[in-house]
């Protein structure tokens, strides 16, 4: 076994700076970063979800302005680059700056405060901050001789947290004042760089700066944030041969693992390079351990903002047409559920025909996530009695203790199609497999419902580790459970599983047909 020891995994670390100095593993992409700032636009809007190393991204676009040739040693940016120009870099974050008018004027306050000392600019009494953001640019360039850097980290973060607040007018006020200033002062600038997660067209940076180009569906850089399956075979060998040993999986078996958890992205039609969320990948790989990482980083805090009624729209998610138009220029504001669970990285590009995109969720980890937060509101309970339930459902079930596991299950759909008013427009088998798919989705077990073989449909399929369940689900004013049992015994629903290694377990279920919950069940 090769050893891992002396290598260092960058966890939670976001500066270029500090990785090299100190030794981290860095993926190389220095060779689309210099492509980016010489042979690009000049003005570049990039999107991508929270944890996707935009930050790191852009902390190497400022070292590489900055002229900071020997951090770059070794890497792919040496072959590229002759000159090393020193230029004036300006770089905001705006993730910093809070969610209110207030916190935003005192954030930009403080940041232009430490450029203007640092470019020796007077500031006189009553300056706007547009004012002196065109002064400081102004400024640096005169007092450098060079044109100026831009990088505006996280642009979007004030006015996600501020949407729907009395809050969010006066914020995107100060955006239209401020950054109007870049596009003045076009001369003064080399290249201007904005990260961020959502696009707010008509009310901020979008509106003033319309000759902004948007980056993020370019086939060029759909592998600038996160790492492919090449990079992670590359660099990665020593960590995933040790997560492997770990399991006692084959190293195959770990690489099938961590591209069923963390992987599945794609950013680009022309491009469809596979992305694993680097965030997730790299602490899988630093503890040897496959947990939901990203969901707990609170990646999930603004989904109730952006998405109505999202326990009863969860399965249009799985595959989800949206026109291009929408995806690539629309406002989030006025784009739908799915724009917003595209750009924050719940859904991906699945494919692409004739100007419509398929969305659909990309990975294990997230599907996980996403039904774990429906959950509550679907069954109407308190999320700490759902989790406690679910635990104990998940425990039965990978152990294949059934009265336990059917326990738990009947607690958890105890009086819900009844309760939930929104699902009042489905019939009553469908609620149920809504409310059962949710429940298997949430505690990471794979789900398959109206799963279609040659004898007909099985109702739900679900698979842990060591089994495979068959369910077959009827209402009680519907034959209930003999009618189930019935059915898989006629139209051998556990046939197609027979080459499987894993025990297949076919598992009759009678439904009340008010609503009440489940009634009775039997392994058949």
């Amino acid at each position: 076994m090769v050893e891992t020891n002396n290598r260092r995994l960058p966890v939670g670390i976001q500066s270029f700076e500090e990785m090299r100095k100190e030794g981290y593993l860095y993926v190389d992409k220095t060779d689309i970063i210099w492509q980016l700032a010489n042979e690009g636009k000049k003005y570049n809007y990039l999107s991508r979800p929270r944890r996707f190393g935009k930050s790191v991204l852009v902390d190497t676009l400022e070292a590489y302005f900055m002229g900071k040739k020997e951090l770059f040693e070794g890497l792919k940016i040496m072959e590229m680059e002759k000159e090393w120009v020193k230029r004036p870099v300006i770089r905001l974050d705006m993730s910093q700056a809070g969610a209110g008018p207030e916190t935003v004027r005192s954030y930009l306050d403080d940041a232009f405060h430490t450029l203007e000392t640092e470019y020796g600019i007077v500031v006189r009494q009553d300056s706007s901050l547009a004012v002196r953001f065109k002064n400081i640019i102004e400024g640096a360039y005169s007092k450098t001789g060079q044109q100026v850097a831009i990088l505006i980290d996280e642009y979007d973060s004030p006015l996600q947290h501020s949407w729907k607040t009395p809050q969010h007018e006066a914020c995107t006020s100060i955006y239209r004042e401020v950054f109007a200033i870049l596009k003045a002062n076009d001369k003064y600038e080399k290249f201007v760089f904005i990260t961020g997660i959502t696009k707010f067209t008509q009310i901020s940076l979008f509106s003033v700066l319309n000759n902004l180009s948007n980056i993020s569906f370019d086939p060029e850089y759909a592998a600038i944030c996160g790492i492919t399956k090449e990079e992670m075979l590359r660099d990665f060998k020593p960590e995933i041969n040790k997560l492997a040993v770990s399991k006692g999986w084959t190293f195959d078996e770990a690489v099938a693992q961590l591209t069923a958890y963390y992987d599945g992205y794609h950013f680009c039609h022309e491009n469809m390079v596979d992305i694993f969320n680097p965030f997730c990948l790299i602490n899988a790989l630093a503890d040897s351990k496959l947990k939901n990482y990203w969901a707990s980083s609170g990646a999930t805090s603004l989904l109730p903002k952006f998405v109505d009624d999202m326990e009863i729209k969860m399965k249009n998610f799985e595959d989800c047409p949206i026109d291009s138009d929408t995806l690539e220029t629309s406002d989030v504001t006025g784009g739908g559920a799915e724009l917003f669970l595209y750009q924050s990285g719940y859904l991906t590009i699945k494919s692409y025909t004739e100007g419509i995109y398929m969305l659909g969720i990309p990975n294990h980890e997230v599907r996980k996530a996403l039904y774990k937060i429906v959950l509550p509101s679907l069954t109407m309970q308190s999320n700490a009695q759902v989790i406690t339930t679910q635990n104990m459902l998940l425990y039965s079930l990978k152990l294949g203790n059934l009265p336990e596991a059917m326990k738990s299950l009947k607690a958890l759909i105890a009086d819900v199609p009844y309760s939930n008013k929104k699902l009042a427009c489905m019939d009553m088998e469908e609620r149920y497999r809504l409310i059962l798919s949710t429940i298997f989705n949430a505690i990471g077990c794979r789900v398959e419902v109206e799963k279609m073989i040659a004898t007909g449909r099985i109702d739900m399929v679900v698979e842990t580790t060591n089994f495979i369940y068959v369910l077959e689900l009827k209402l009680s004013n519907n034959g209930g459970i003999d009618a189930a049992a019935e059915q898989i015994r006629t139209k051998q629903y556990t046939e197609p599983f027979k080459a499987d290694k894993r025990k297949v377990v076919a598992i009759a279920i009678e439904l009340d047909d008010k609503g009440k919950g489940l009634v009775d069940w039997k392994e058949v």
